[in-house]
Protein backbone atom coordinates (compact mmCIF):
# COMPACT_ATOMS: atom_id res chain seq x y z
CA UNK A 1 0.00 0.00 0.00
CA UNK A 2 1.71 3.53 -1.05
CA UNK A 3 1.77 6.49 0.37
CA UNK A 4 -0.59 8.32 -1.58
CA UNK A 5 -3.46 5.13 -0.55
CA UNK A 6 -2.79 6.09 3.11
CA UNK A 7 -3.37 9.16 2.96
CA UNK A 8 -6.93 8.37 1.17
CA UNK A 9 -7.57 5.83 3.98
CA UNK A 10 -6.55 8.43 6.78
CA UNK A 11 -8.19 11.25 6.68
CA UNK A 12 -7.28 12.82 9.76
CA UNK A 13 -3.28 14.28 10.77
CA UNK A 14 -1.29 13.03 8.07
CA UNK A 15 -0.39 16.63 8.02
CA UNK A 16 1.69 18.41 11.64
CA UNK A 17 -1.02 18.96 12.94
CA UNK A 18 -1.97 15.89 15.76
CA UNK A 19 -5.57 14.92 16.81
CA UNK A 20 -5.20 15.00 20.60
CA UNK A 21 -8.34 14.63 21.91
CA UNK A 22 -8.19 17.51 23.69
CA UNK A 23 -12.15 16.86 24.70
CA UNK A 24 -11.30 13.84 26.36
CA UNK A 25 -7.96 14.58 27.31
CA UNK A 26 -7.36 17.66 28.71
CA UNK A 27 -4.01 16.93 30.49
CA UNK A 28 -4.38 20.20 33.33
CA UNK A 29 -7.83 17.92 34.41
CA UNK A 30 -8.26 14.33 35.19
CA UNK A 31 -9.23 13.03 32.24
CA UNK A 32 -12.77 13.26 31.64
CA UNK A 33 -14.74 9.88 30.51
CA UNK A 34 -17.17 10.97 27.64
CA UNK A 35 -20.60 8.82 27.03
CA UNK A 36 -22.47 8.82 23.67
CA UNK A 37 -24.80 6.15 24.83
CA UNK A 38 -23.94 3.09 22.47
CA UNK A 39 -23.91 -0.05 24.05
CA UNK A 40 -21.98 -2.90 21.88
CA UNK A 41 -22.93 -7.00 22.92
CA UNK A 42 -20.67 -9.38 24.80
CA UNK A 43 -18.58 -11.89 22.61
CA UNK A 44 -16.77 -13.84 25.09
CA UNK A 45 -14.48 -16.45 22.90
CA UNK A 46 -14.84 -19.91 23.30
CA UNK A 47 -10.89 -20.55 23.90
CA UNK A 48 -9.61 -18.05 26.73
CA UNK A 49 -6.21 -17.96 27.50
CA UNK A 50 -3.53 -15.75 29.51
CA UNK A 51 -0.15 -14.21 28.30
CA UNK A 52 2.63 -13.08 30.35
CA UNK A 53 5.52 -10.24 30.32
CA UNK A 54 6.89 -10.80 33.52
CA UNK A 55 10.46 -10.41 31.86
CA UNK A 56 9.63 -7.61 29.40
CA UNK A 57 7.08 -4.98 30.86
CA UNK A 58 7.43 -6.34 34.17
CA UNK A 59 11.51 -5.97 34.38
CA UNK A 60 10.91 -1.94 33.64
CA UNK A 61 9.56 -1.69 37.02
CA UNK A 62 11.97 -3.46 39.09
CA UNK A 63 15.84 -4.48 39.50
CA UNK A 64 16.46 -6.84 36.44
CA UNK A 65 16.01 -10.66 37.48
CA UNK A 66 19.20 -12.55 37.03
CA UNK A 67 19.63 -15.51 34.34
CA UNK A 68 18.68 -17.92 37.37
CA UNK A 69 15.55 -16.09 38.75
CA UNK A 70 14.51 -15.79 35.34
CA UNK A 71 14.94 -19.45 34.49
CA UNK A 72 13.03 -20.08 38.16
CA UNK A 73 10.34 -18.16 37.59
CA UNK A 74 9.73 -19.65 33.90
CA UNK A 75 9.54 -22.73 35.66
CA UNK A 76 6.58 -21.43 38.09
CA UNK A 77 5.05 -19.99 35.47
CA UNK A 78 4.77 -23.42 33.44
CA UNK A 79 3.73 -25.06 36.80
CA UNK A 80 0.82 -22.55 36.49
CA UNK A 81 -0.19 -23.06 33.58
CA UNK A 82 -1.31 -26.05 33.85
CA UNK A 83 -2.10 -29.24 31.66
CA UNK A 84 -4.13 -26.96 29.44
CA UNK A 85 -1.62 -24.05 28.81
CA UNK A 86 -3.69 -21.47 30.52
CA UNK A 87 -0.84 -18.69 30.62
CA UNK A 88 -0.42 -19.34 26.97
CA UNK A 89 2.46 -17.45 26.07
CA UNK A 90 5.88 -15.26 28.09
CA UNK A 91 7.79 -12.71 25.92
CA UNK A 92 11.03 -11.36 26.66
CA UNK A 93 13.67 -8.72 25.33
CA UNK A 94 16.51 -9.68 22.98
CA UNK A 95 18.84 -6.74 23.68
CA UNK A 96 21.42 -7.33 25.92
CA UNK A 97 23.63 -11.19 26.31
CA UNK A 98 21.82 -11.50 29.56
CA UNK A 99 18.46 -11.39 27.78
CA UNK A 100 19.34 -13.90 25.05
CA UNK A 101 21.79 -16.45 27.95
CA UNK A 102 17.84 -16.49 29.90
CA UNK A 103 15.85 -16.95 26.55
CA UNK A 104 18.21 -19.99 26.01
CA UNK A 105 17.99 -21.82 29.39
CA UNK A 106 14.45 -21.51 28.98
CA UNK A 107 14.32 -22.76 25.35
CA UNK A 108 16.49 -25.97 27.05
CA UNK A 109 13.38 -26.20 29.57
CA UNK A 110 11.55 -27.55 26.13
CA UNK A 111 7.90 -26.71 27.38
CA UNK A 112 5.27 -26.25 25.90
CA UNK A 113 3.53 -23.56 27.63
CA UNK A 114 4.07 -21.04 28.31
CA UNK A 115 5.46 -20.38 24.39
CA UNK A 116 8.68 -18.19 24.86
CA UNK A 117 8.24 -15.02 22.48
CA UNK A 118 9.99 -11.96 21.57
CA UNK A 119 9.81 -8.13 21.79
CA UNK A 120 11.24 -5.51 19.00
CA UNK A 121 10.95 -2.37 17.73
CA UNK A 122 9.39 -1.77 14.49
CA UNK A 123 12.67 -1.24 13.58
CA UNK A 124 14.96 -4.28 10.66
CA UNK A 125 17.67 -4.41 12.91
CA UNK A 126 16.10 -5.77 15.93
CA UNK A 127 14.36 -8.08 13.80
CA UNK A 128 17.11 -9.65 13.23
CA UNK A 129 17.62 -10.96 16.50
CA UNK A 130 14.43 -12.39 16.40
CA UNK A 131 15.58 -15.14 13.26
CA UNK A 132 19.02 -15.79 15.40
CA UNK A 133 17.15 -17.00 18.60
CA UNK A 134 14.65 -19.05 16.36
CA UNK A 135 11.33 -17.71 18.04
CA UNK A 136 8.54 -18.15 16.06
CA UNK A 137 6.62 -15.15 17.38
CA UNK A 138 7.24 -11.79 18.33
CA UNK A 139 5.71 -8.49 19.65
CA UNK A 140 6.47 -5.70 17.61
CA UNK A 141 5.54 -1.80 19.06
CA UNK A 142 3.20 -0.08 16.74
CA UNK A 143 2.19 3.06 18.53
CA UNK A 144 -1.22 4.15 17.56
CA UNK A 145 -2.12 7.74 19.26
CA UNK A 146 -1.09 10.82 17.37
CA UNK A 147 0.68 11.59 20.96
CA UNK A 148 3.08 9.09 20.04
CA UNK A 149 2.99 8.62 15.96
CA UNK A 150 3.74 12.89 16.14
CA UNK A 151 4.89 13.96 19.28
CA UNK A 152 6.93 10.99 19.88
CA UNK A 153 8.55 9.85 16.05
CA UNK A 154 8.05 12.93 14.64
CA UNK A 155 5.94 10.94 11.46
CA UNK A 156 2.46 11.23 10.45
CA UNK A 157 -0.18 8.83 10.20
CA UNK A 158 0.60 7.04 6.83
CA UNK A 159 4.31 7.24 7.51
CA UNK A 160 3.83 5.47 10.64
CA UNK A 161 1.69 3.02 8.96
CA UNK A 162 4.03 2.11 6.24
CA UNK A 163 7.07 1.83 8.58
CA UNK A 164 5.00 -0.85 10.80
CA UNK A 165 3.23 -2.78 7.65
CA UNK A 166 7.11 -3.32 6.39
CA UNK A 167 8.27 -4.44 9.47
CA UNK A 168 5.19 -7.23 10.33
CA UNK A 169 5.82 -7.99 5.65
CA UNK A 170 9.46 -9.07 6.78
CA UNK A 171 8.41 -11.29 9.56
CA UNK A 172 5.51 -12.90 7.73
CA UNK A 173 8.22 -13.43 4.82
CA UNK A 174 10.24 -15.82 7.50
CA UNK A 175 7.37 -17.65 8.47
CA UNK A 176 7.43 -15.31 12.05
CA UNK A 177 4.10 -14.38 13.53
CA UNK A 178 3.75 -10.89 14.28
CA UNK A 179 1.89 -9.30 17.44
CA UNK A 180 1.81 -5.87 16.74
CA UNK A 181 1.31 -4.07 20.16
CA UNK A 182 -1.00 -1.04 19.51
CA UNK A 183 0.68 1.30 22.12
CA UNK A 184 -1.79 3.89 23.53
CA UNK A 185 -4.77 2.10 21.84
CA UNK A 186 -7.03 4.07 24.55
CA UNK A 187 -6.06 7.88 23.51
CA UNK A 188 -6.14 6.72 19.71
CA UNK A 189 -8.55 8.09 16.78
CA UNK A 190 -10.00 4.36 15.99
CA UNK A 191 -11.76 4.67 12.82
CA UNK A 192 -8.96 7.33 11.86
CA UNK A 193 -6.02 5.12 12.17
CA UNK A 194 -6.40 2.37 14.54
CA UNK A 195 -9.46 0.65 12.36
CA UNK A 196 -7.24 1.15 9.12
CA UNK A 197 -4.34 -0.41 10.24
CA UNK A 198 -5.81 -3.12 11.42
CA UNK A 199 -7.49 -4.24 8.20
CA UNK A 200 -4.09 -4.35 6.49
CA UNK A 201 -2.93 -6.55 8.84
CA UNK A 202 -6.11 -8.74 8.74
CA UNK A 203 -4.78 -8.64 4.66
CA UNK A 204 -1.41 -9.55 5.19
CA UNK A 205 -2.82 -12.44 7.34
CA UNK A 206 -5.04 -13.59 4.72
CA UNK A 207 -2.62 -13.61 1.88
CA UNK A 208 0.10 -14.82 3.96
CA UNK A 209 -1.73 -17.80 5.52
CA UNK A 210 0.08 -16.57 8.83
CA UNK A 211 -1.84 -15.09 11.67
CA UNK A 212 -1.29 -11.50 12.34
CA UNK A 213 -1.74 -10.78 16.23
CA UNK A 214 -2.64 -7.79 17.43
CA UNK A 215 -2.22 -6.34 21.03
CA UNK A 216 -4.19 -3.89 22.39
CA UNK A 217 -2.27 -1.82 24.92
CA UNK A 218 -4.25 0.62 27.16
CA UNK A 219 -0.65 2.24 28.10
CA UNK A 220 -1.96 4.79 30.39
CA UNK A 221 -4.57 2.92 32.23
CA UNK A 222 -7.52 4.83 30.53
CA UNK A 223 -9.47 2.24 29.51
CA UNK A 224 -13.28 2.29 30.56
CA UNK A 225 -15.61 -0.72 31.21
CA UNK A 226 -18.60 1.57 31.62
CA UNK A 227 -21.43 0.73 29.49
CA UNK A 228 -22.28 3.54 26.90
CA UNK A 229 -19.12 5.02 27.00
CA UNK A 230 -17.83 6.37 24.21
CA UNK A 231 -14.42 5.49 22.05
CA UNK A 232 -11.66 5.38 22.64
CA UNK A 233 -12.04 4.86 26.33
CA UNK A 234 -14.25 2.11 25.97
CA UNK A 235 -12.76 -1.38 26.28
CA UNK A 236 -16.14 -2.95 25.08
CA UNK A 237 -16.14 -0.60 21.94
CA UNK A 238 -12.42 -0.72 21.13
CA UNK A 239 -12.56 -4.86 21.31
CA UNK A 240 -16.45 -4.59 19.19
CA UNK A 241 -14.97 -2.42 16.66
CA UNK A 242 -12.12 -4.55 16.31
CA UNK A 243 -14.24 -8.00 15.68
CA UNK A 244 -16.77 -6.42 13.55
CA UNK A 245 -15.22 -4.08 12.02
CA UNK A 246 -11.58 -5.87 10.70
CA UNK A 247 -12.95 -8.86 10.99
CA UNK A 248 -9.57 -9.69 13.01
CA UNK A 249 -10.57 -13.22 14.88
CA UNK A 250 -10.70 -13.63 18.61
CA UNK A 251 -7.97 -15.55 19.05
CA UNK A 252 -5.61 -12.69 17.17
CA UNK A 253 -6.60 -10.23 19.86
CA UNK A 254 -5.49 -9.65 23.03
CA UNK A 255 -5.52 -7.27 25.80
CA UNK A 256 -2.70 -5.30 27.76
CA UNK A 257 -3.13 -2.76 30.63
CA UNK A 258 -2.14 -0.58 33.21
CA UNK A 259 -3.17 0.36 36.73
CA UNK A 260 -3.17 4.39 36.31
CA UNK A 261 -6.54 4.62 37.33
CA UNK A 262 -7.04 1.40 39.39
CA UNK A 263 -8.87 -0.71 36.51
CA UNK A 264 -6.58 -2.54 35.52
CA UNK A 265 -8.01 -6.24 36.22
CA UNK A 266 -11.82 -4.99 35.86
CA UNK A 267 -10.47 -3.67 32.11
CA UNK A 268 -8.66 -6.91 31.63
CA UNK A 269 -11.88 -9.31 32.26
CA UNK A 270 -14.32 -6.76 30.21
CA UNK A 271 -11.71 -7.49 27.23
CA UNK A 272 -12.27 -11.07 27.83
CA UNK A 273 -15.89 -10.72 27.85
CA UNK A 274 -16.38 -8.88 24.69
CA UNK A 275 -14.25 -10.69 22.39
CA UNK A 276 -10.38 -11.02 23.12
CA UNK A 277 -9.03 -14.19 23.74
CA UNK A 278 -6.36 -13.43 25.08
CA UNK A 279 -5.37 -11.08 28.49
CA UNK A 280 -2.00 -10.39 28.89
CA UNK A 281 -0.14 -9.70 32.49
CA UNK A 282 2.87 -9.98 35.02
CA UNK A 283 3.83 -11.56 38.02
CA UNK A 284 2.30 -9.94 40.85
CA UNK A 285 1.41 -7.55 38.91
CA UNK A 286 4.90 -5.80 38.40
CA UNK A 287 5.30 -3.42 35.44
CA UNK A 288 5.64 -0.25 34.39
CA UNK A 289 4.22 2.77 36.41
CA UNK A 290 1.16 1.45 38.06
CA UNK A 291 2.10 -2.22 36.93
CA UNK A 292 0.20 -4.22 35.11
CA UNK A 293 -2.78 -6.52 35.41
CA UNK A 294 -1.17 -9.47 38.11
CA UNK A 295 -0.87 -12.62 36.62
CA UNK A 296 -2.71 -14.29 39.65
CA UNK A 297 -6.12 -12.01 39.88
CA UNK A 298 -6.50 -12.94 35.88
CA UNK A 299 -6.23 -16.97 37.03
CA UNK A 300 -9.00 -16.88 39.19
CA UNK A 301 -10.74 -14.61 37.05
CA UNK A 302 -10.31 -16.81 34.36
CA UNK A 303 -11.49 -19.75 36.87
CA UNK A 304 -14.43 -17.60 37.78
CA UNK A 305 -15.39 -17.51 34.04
CA UNK A 306 -14.77 -21.01 32.85
CA UNK A 307 -15.11 -22.94 35.40
CA UNK A 308 -11.40 -24.89 34.41
CA UNK A 309 -10.27 -26.21 37.62
CA UNK A 310 -6.73 -27.87 35.76
CA UNK A 311 -4.65 -24.97 37.31
CA UNK A 312 -3.21 -25.70 40.81
CA UNK A 313 -3.80 -22.99 42.35
CA UNK A 314 -1.56 -23.40 45.09
CA UNK A 315 1.36 -22.72 42.86
CA UNK A 316 0.54 -18.93 42.92
CA UNK A 317 1.45 -18.61 47.14
CA UNK A 318 4.87 -20.59 45.88
CA UNK A 319 5.34 -17.55 43.34
CA UNK A 320 4.63 -15.43 46.52
CA UNK A 321 7.10 -16.81 48.53
CA UNK A 322 9.82 -16.83 45.99
CA UNK A 323 9.85 -13.00 45.45
CA UNK A 324 10.11 -12.92 49.29
CA UNK A 325 12.85 -15.25 50.07
CA UNK A 326 14.97 -15.18 46.92
CA UNK A 327 14.04 -11.86 45.05
CA UNK A 328 13.82 -9.73 48.56
CA UNK A 329 10.48 -7.96 47.85
CA UNK A 330 8.13 -7.43 50.72
CA UNK A 331 4.56 -8.07 49.14
CA UNK A 332 2.30 -5.53 50.74
CA UNK A 333 -0.05 -6.69 53.15
CA UNK A 334 -3.33 -6.39 52.04
CA UNK A 335 -2.40 -7.65 48.14
CA UNK A 336 -4.85 -9.96 47.33
CA UNK A 337 -4.53 -14.37 47.26
CA UNK A 338 -0.53 -13.09 48.37
CA UNK A 339 -0.57 -11.07 50.84
CA UNK A 340 0.39 -11.67 54.11
CA UNK A 341 -3.08 -9.85 55.65
CA UNK A 342 -5.18 -10.83 52.52
CA UNK A 343 -7.25 -13.98 54.26
CA UNK A 344 -6.52 -12.24 57.94
CA UNK A 345 -8.98 -10.96 60.05
CA UNK A 346 -8.80 -8.19 63.15
CA UNK A 347 -12.45 -8.00 63.63
CA UNK A 348 -13.59 -9.57 66.97
CA UNK A 349 -17.04 -9.91 65.30
CA UNK A 350 -15.91 -11.13 62.36
CA UNK A 351 -13.54 -13.80 64.12
CA UNK A 352 -16.75 -15.10 66.34
CA UNK A 353 -18.36 -15.94 62.92
CA UNK A 354 -15.37 -17.52 61.54
CA UNK A 355 -14.94 -20.07 64.82
CA UNK A 356 -18.57 -20.76 63.86
CA UNK A 357 -17.87 -21.79 60.11
CA UNK A 358 -14.48 -19.90 58.38
CA UNK A 359 -17.30 -20.00 55.10
CA UNK A 360 -18.82 -16.85 56.60
CA UNK A 361 -15.71 -14.28 56.72
CA UNK A 362 -13.34 -16.38 53.57
CA UNK A 363 -14.02 -15.72 49.84
CA UNK A 364 -13.39 -19.84 49.20
CA UNK A 365 -11.52 -22.44 50.63
CA UNK A 366 -7.89 -21.07 50.71
CA UNK A 367 -6.30 -23.53 52.76
CA UNK A 368 -6.82 -25.81 49.95
CA UNK A 369 -6.63 -23.73 46.60
CA UNK A 370 -3.49 -21.94 48.10
CA UNK A 371 -2.25 -23.71 51.07
CA UNK A 372 -2.88 -20.22 53.01
CA UNK A 373 -5.51 -21.11 56.54
CA UNK A 374 -7.29 -18.39 57.31
CA UNK A 375 -5.92 -16.47 59.59
CA UNK A 376 -6.78 -14.24 62.99
CA UNK A 377 -4.48 -10.91 63.71
CA UNK A 378 -4.71 -10.30 67.29
CA UNK A 379 -5.38 -7.05 68.57
CA UNK A 380 -7.45 -5.73 71.48
CA UNK A 381 -10.08 -6.15 68.70
CA UNK A 382 -10.05 -9.49 68.46
CA UNK A 383 -12.07 -10.89 70.95
CA UNK A 384 -11.89 -13.85 72.84
CA UNK A 385 -13.21 -15.43 69.46
CA UNK A 386 -10.82 -14.34 67.99
CA UNK A 387 -8.18 -15.70 70.74
CA UNK A 388 -9.82 -18.73 70.60
CA UNK A 389 -9.12 -19.32 66.62
CA UNK A 390 -5.51 -17.90 67.07
CA UNK A 391 -4.85 -20.86 69.54
CA UNK A 392 -6.94 -23.36 67.18
CA UNK A 393 -5.08 -22.29 64.07
CA UNK A 394 -1.63 -22.14 65.48
CA UNK A 395 -2.23 -25.77 67.48
CA UNK A 396 -3.45 -27.22 65.10
CA UNK A 397 -6.87 -28.03 66.36
CA UNK A 398 -9.57 -29.38 64.53
CA UNK A 399 -12.97 -31.30 65.44
CA UNK A 400 -13.71 -31.78 69.14
CA UNK A 401 -10.19 -30.94 69.82
CA UNK A 402 -10.64 -27.01 69.04
CA UNK A 403 -10.54 -24.59 71.87
CA UNK A 404 -13.48 -22.91 72.53
CA UNK A 405 -13.83 -19.13 73.76
CA UNK A 406 -15.92 -19.43 76.75
CA UNK A 407 -12.96 -21.33 78.70
CA UNK A 408 -11.64 -19.36 81.71
CA UNK A 409 -8.06 -19.59 80.05
CA UNK A 410 -9.35 -17.80 76.63
CA UNK A 411 -10.55 -15.46 78.78
CA UNK A 412 -7.11 -14.40 80.76
CA UNK A 413 -5.57 -14.29 77.47
CA UNK A 414 -8.02 -11.97 75.86
CA UNK A 415 -7.55 -9.36 79.14
CA UNK A 416 -4.06 -9.93 78.72
CA UNK A 417 -3.98 -8.73 74.87
CA UNK A 418 -6.67 -6.24 76.25
CA UNK A 419 -3.69 -4.38 78.91
CA UNK A 420 -0.91 -4.42 76.05
CA UNK A 421 -3.07 -1.76 74.23
CA UNK A 422 -3.85 -0.18 77.14
CA UNK A 423 -0.24 0.94 77.29
CA UNK A 424 -0.29 2.41 74.09
CA UNK A 425 0.63 -0.39 71.93
CA UNK A 426 -0.44 0.20 68.49
CA UNK A 427 0.92 -3.15 66.64
CA UNK A 428 -0.40 -6.35 65.94
CA UNK A 429 0.82 -9.24 68.57
CA UNK A 430 3.79 -11.73 67.47
CA UNK A 431 2.72 -15.78 67.58
CA UNK A 432 5.57 -15.18 69.89
CA UNK A 433 4.27 -13.42 72.50
CA UNK A 434 0.94 -14.86 72.20
CA UNK A 435 3.07 -18.36 72.72
CA UNK A 436 4.42 -17.59 75.71
CA UNK A 437 1.56 -16.14 77.30
CA UNK A 438 -0.62 -18.59 76.33
CA UNK A 439 1.62 -21.26 77.89
CA UNK A 440 1.30 -19.11 81.49
CA UNK A 441 -2.01 -18.60 81.33
CA UNK A 442 -3.61 -21.89 80.65
CA UNK A 443 -0.54 -24.40 80.92
CA UNK A 444 -3.46 -27.40 80.98
CA UNK A 445 -3.51 -26.95 77.15
CA UNK A 446 0.45 -26.83 76.06
CA UNK A 447 1.12 -29.59 78.84
CA UNK A 448 -1.41 -31.79 76.99
CA UNK A 449 0.22 -31.93 73.86
CA UNK A 450 2.94 -32.42 71.62
CA UNK A 451 5.70 -29.67 71.70
CA UNK A 452 5.63 -30.28 68.03
CA UNK A 453 2.61 -29.15 67.42
CA UNK A 454 3.31 -25.76 67.89
CA UNK A 455 4.48 -24.70 64.72
CA UNK A 456 2.90 -21.38 63.12
CA UNK A 457 0.78 -21.62 59.57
Amino acid sequence: MNAMSLNDRLPASNGQEPNLLREQFPYDRPPLIAFDGVEVPMDRPTDLFITDTTFRDGQQARTPYTVGQITALFDLLHRLSGPRGVIRQTEFFLYSDKDRQAVRACQERGYAFPEITAWIRAVAKDFQLVKEMGIRETGILTSCSDYHIHLKLGMNRAQAMEQYLSVVRAALAEGIRPRCHLEDVTRADVHGFVIPFVQQLVRLSEESGIPVKVRLCDTMGYGVSYPGAALPRSVPRLVHALRTETGIASAQLEWHGHNDFYKVLTNASTAWLYGCSGVNGTLLGFGERTGNAPIEGLLFEYIGLTGDTSVDTRVVTEIADYFERELGYAIPPMTPFVGKSFNVTAAGIHADGIVKNEEIYNIFDTDKLLKRPLGILVTDKAGTAGVAHWINRYLGLSGEARIDKRIPGVQALYEWVVGQYEDGRTTSLANEELEAAARRLMPEVFLSLRDEKFEPS
